[in-house]
């Protein structure tokens, strides 16, 4: 099957970027679609952008225009680019992926915008 796991978080200013990482491994052309989801404590789990196998994207309306999600040309890793990043924006963020066979989750990344 496939397993996801991500990095690239930690704690970053207000105002500020962050790139986060999504690296697939086993079963990768099983994956037809990555999300990225993130929850703040005491929160619902938070659906961000998506990515499906052919490059097609979206996002949720609290990060359009500030997050941009994209892949490697061998799709093994999904990327996760935030910018003019706010407190709202802090979280654990994990991704998910979704194939024929079934599903895959990584155990998140950490994300704290201070102020």
């Amino acid at each position: 099957q496939v397993h996801l796991a991500e990095s690239g978080g930690g704690l970053v200013q207000s105002g500020g970027s962050l790139t986060l990482s999504c690296a697939a491994s086993g079963s990768i052309r099983d994956i037809y679609l990555t999300r990225w989801y993130r929850q703040a404590p005491g929160k619902e789990r938070e659906y961000v952008a998506s990515i499906t196998n052919t490059g097609g994207t979206n996002y949720a309306d609290s990060v359009k225009g500030r997050f941009t999600i994209s892949s490697d040309n061998a799709k093994t890793t999904t990327y996760l680019r935030m910018t003019s990043l706010s407190l709202e924006d802090t979280g654990v963020y994990t991704c998910n992926a979704d194939t024929r066979v079934g599903g895959a989750w990584g155990l998140g990344t950490q994300v704290t915008v201070s102020p």
